[in-house]
């Protein structure tokens, strides 16, 4: 039988957007059918160059990006695009919490398959609605932060945790309503529809990343909120700007404690 860890490798270095989603899926699949097995201890090294990445979009500094309104189809185009990008990264971001980091719970392995089966689908739903306004995932310039702040974390899950699912991707719950009104507004009703299915999922998936923050805090006596605040500011996370989505940060395991001190953050 074949080993998840080792298959959830082997899918990160694949670079056709395409063959990875459909590859991604089926070891989700094949998992829930109970046709892989589990090696929590094994050390791994990935021989191919990861993640896998297609030959385009081209990946530029985030300043190189251009930043355009959804006025226009191709202003939209390149929004759909923007976010295309985000999720394949998220791919890549859910497969390498899969294979990197050993001895830990089983169920720390199954939440994040299920993660990247979901950006899975987020990815396919958004590249497929970008090909109903002309373009194709590639056609725009993107850039490679989310994956540039793996490689900070890659030493350490309790950081990965923290800066990845509890970081970065809980912004996501931030700005994704104020984007789905402006797309709905721009008259991109099929666009704003998956936004909703993608913020429903990404509740969970920060839900999932702040279950395995507080675990491993437990396991190393520390306290959460405090440890968090360190990593963060260490690795220039914080200040958070912008407005907070409450109601779905305290969904996705936030507490009122830390969100009250979220908006008091300078920058805010």
């Amino acid at each position: 039988m074949a080993e998840l860890r080792t298959e959830a490798l082997r899918w990160l270095a694949v670079c056709e957007p395409a063959d990875k989603v459909a590859g991604v899926l089926a070891l989700a699949e094949s998992w829930q059918r109970g046709e892989l097995t589990l090696d929590h201890s094994a050390a791994l090294t990935a021989t191919q160059t990861i993640p896998g990445y297609p030959e385009r979009p081209e990946l530029v500094p985030p300043s190189a990006v251009p930043q355009r309104g959804v006025a226009t189809v191709a202003g939209r185009a390149a929004t759909i695009h923007a976010l295309a990008h985000i999720e394949f990264v998220a791919i890549n971001l859910a497969l390498d919490a899969v294979w990197r980091f050993a001895h830990l719970p089983l169920d720390y392995y199954a939440d994040w398959l299920r993660v990247a089966s979901e950006e899975a689908h987020h990815y396919s739903m958004l590249a497929g609605h970008l090909q109903t306004l002309g373009y194709a995932y590639g056609d725009f310039k993107a850039h490679n932060g989310l994956w540039e702040m793996a490689a900070r974390t890659e030493g350490d899950v309790l950081l990965r945790m923290a800066l990845l699912p509890r970081t970065l991707e809980a912004r996501g719950l931030d700005v994704t309503p104020p984007m789905r009104a402006k797309l709905a507004q721009a008259g991109d009703l099929p666009a704003a529809e998956i936004l909703d299915v993608i913020l429903a999922d990404e509740i969970g998936h920060v839900l999932i990343g702040n279950r395995w923050f507080n675990w491993l805090c437990a396991q190393r006596g520390l306290e959460p909120e405090s440890t968090y605040v360190e990593l963060a500011t260490r690795l220039g996370a914080l200040p958070l700007r912008g407005q907070i989505n409450r109601e779905a940060r305290l969904a996705a395991g936030f507490s009122e404690r830390e969100l009250a001190a979220l908006s008091r953050a300078p920058g805010k």
